[in-house]
């Protein structure tokens, strides 16, 4: 459980790679994700992803006719009691474009940061480094604490 025990506070947020990690069954990472899953369905953690998550999930399954992950994807990425997948609003993109101001961050990392920011996240779960440079939030990225 290296991942659950790096988390600082209730609210994290997923970056899209965890969501592609975890249905995908990506090996290295599947048990800590199943664990961190866990966790958020026993109501241990809030967690929060952005509409944009969705767009990016897709592509792959899109361009593979791949109807099966594009179904899971549309099942999985949507606002339950456990998983608040957060409106890409007018809020979110100012939030972002201070980011990429600050950061220089991509618009899709910056709306993700904002996104996570906005909604009061302590942590952010991703694998990009890239991500590091955000400020104010906790970024995890989950290579580096799983050794690999």
């Amino acid at each position: 459980m290296v991942v659950v025990n790096v988390i600082r506070g209730e609210r994290v947020y997923l970056d899209t790679n965890i969501f592609i990690y975890a249905i995908e069954g990506y090996a290295d990472f599947l048990d800590e994700l199943n664990q961190l899953f866990d966790n958020i369905d026993a109501g241990n953690l809030r967690a929060f992803t952005s509409e944009l998550t969705l767009a990016e999930v897709l592509v792959k399954p899109l361009m593979d006719g791949n109807l099966k992950i594009q179904s899971v994807y549309q099942q999985a990425l949507q606002s339950s009691e456990v998983l608040e997948v957060v409106a890409v609003d007018r809020d979110v993109l100012i939030e972002a474009a201070r980011l990429r101001a600050v950061a220089n961050l991509r618009l899709p990392d910056a709306i993700h940061g904002a996104t996570a920011i906005l909604s009061g996240c302590e942590t952010f779960l991703t694998n990009d480094r890239r991500l590091t440079a955000l400020s104010g939030i906790e970024v995890v990225v989950l290579s580096e604490v799983m050794g690999n």
